[in-house]
C-alpha cells in the first residue's frame, strides 16, 4: 500500500474502490472520471487533478470574478492531452471540479484562517508558504492572485467539500496505484499540470540554457519520488522531441507526487508540468492548432514510459 492518505477521524470514507474499479470507465457522482482499458498493459497511471471545469454554481455565486477569471487557475486542456492513456492501456484519473473550488494537490486541510467566519480545529494546517500565497486546499485567490470569496466560508462548508471531492480523489487514485503495483511489481505515476508562460516570479529560473522558457518542467521531488533511471529517460525522450526541460525548477512536485512517490515501495511518482504558451491562448484560455502535435508527441511518451523494463533495483533506492 502506498501513500499516507487514508480514512481519518475526520474524513467520510466513500468505498469507490470496491464498487467501481472493476469497470473500464466510470465517472464517480460528476466529480471524477476514470478511464480504464480493457485490460491494462502498461505498470502507468495518469492523473490530471487541476483541469476540471464543472463550476458548482453555488461556488460561482459567491464571487464576484468573471467565469474566465475564475478559470485562470485551472490546468486547461490538460486531461485532453493526456486522455489517451486508456488506449496504450494505462488507466487515467482526472478531477471534473476545477482547482479554484478545491485543490487535491494539497494535504486535505490546508486552510488559511483568514477566509473563514468561525475558529479553524487545532488539526488544520494554518501555516505554509501555500497558505500564504493563497493557495491552500480551498483557494482564497486565483492563480492570478484576485480574491475568489466575497464573503467568509465556515469551517463546515470546508469539511464538506473536502469529504465530498477531496476523499474520493485520493481514494480512487491509490486504488489505481495498488492494482497496478500488484499486476506489476511496480507502478509509474504521471501527474499533470501546466503552468503559465510568463510567470515573472518564476521567469528566470526555467528559461533553458537557450535563453527561452522552457517547454517542460519534470518534478521528482529533488529525487525522491522516482528511480534515477526512469526520470533520468523520460528528460531524453522528451529533449529528442525537442522540448527544452527543466527539472525541478521551479516545480518539485506537489502533494501528489511527494505523498504517492515512494521509490522504496516500487512506486514512481513524476510531474509534469506543461508551458501553456505550447498549446493555448492564456488570455482566452483557447485551444491553439499546437495542440495536436504536442499530445502526438506526450502520447508518445506516455507509451516509452509505461514500457521502460524496470531496473533490478528498481524498489531498492
Amino acid at each position: 500500500m502506498v501513500g499516507t492518505v487514508g480514512c481519518g477521524a475526520r474524513q467520510q470514507c466513500h468505498d469507490v474502490g470496491a464498487r467501481r474499479m472493476g469497470d473500464p470507465s466510470f465517472i464517480i457522482e460528476g466529480k471524477i472520471s476514470v478511464k480504464k482499458p480493457p485490460k491494462q498493459t502498461l505498470p502507468l497511471v495518469v492523473s490530471s487533478p487541476h483541469s476540471g471545469r464543472n463550476y458548482p454554481q453555488k461556488f460561482v455565486a459567491a464571487s464576484d470574478l468573471t467565469s474566465l477569471r475564475l478559470r485562470s487557475s485551472e490546468d486547461s486542456f490538460v486531461d485532453e492531452i493526456f486522455n489517451s492513456a486508456p488506449t496504450l492501456g494505462a488507466p487515467f484519473i482526472k478531477a471534473l471540479f476545477p482547482r479554484a473550488f478545491l485543490d487535491v494537490n494539497r494535504q486535505p486541510f490546508e486552510l488559511d484562517p483568514s477566509m473563514f467566519s468561525d475558529i479553524l480545529p487545532d488539526f488544520v494546517t494554518t501555516q505554509n508558504s501555500r497558505i500564504s500565497a493563497g493557495l491552500g486546499t480551498i483557494a482564497r485567490v486565483v492563480s492570478n492572485g484576485e480574491k475568489i470569496y466575497r464573503d467568509k466560508l465556515t469551517f463546515i462548508e470546508a469539511e464538506t467539500r473536502i469529504n465530498d471531492f477531496y476523499w474520493p480523489y485520493h481514494q480512487t487514485l491509490k486504488t489505481l496505484i495498488d492494482e497496478t503495483k500488484n499486476k506489476f511489481g511496480y507502478c509509474i505515476l504521471l501527474d499533470c499540470h501546466s503552468m503559465p508562460s510568463g510567470t515573472t516570479k518564476y521567469k528566470n529560473s526555467y528559461r533553458s540554457s537557450t535563453g527561452r522558457l522552457g517547454d517542460i518542467v519534470l518534478g521528482d521531488c529533488y529525487g525522491t519520488s522516482c528511480h534515477r533511471d526512469i526520470i533520468n529517460s523520460a528528460i531524453d525522450i522528451l529533449s529528442g522531441y525537442g522540448f527544452s526541460i527543466r527539472r525541478n525548477i521551479p516545480y518539485a512536485g506537489g502533494f501528489i507526487t511527494r505523498n504517492y512517490g515512494k521509490p522504496r515501495e516500487a512506486v514512481h511518482a513524476i510531474q509534469i508540468e506543461l508551458n501553456r504558451a505550447l498549446y493555448m491562448d492564456e488570455k482566452l484560455i483557447e485551444r491553439l492548432d499546437n495542440i495536436e502535435p504536442l499530445t502526438e508527441a506526450l502520447t508518445n511518451f506516455k507509451n516509452f514510459l509505461g514500457n521502460l523494463l524496470a531496473p533490478n533495483n528498481l524498489a531498492a533506492e
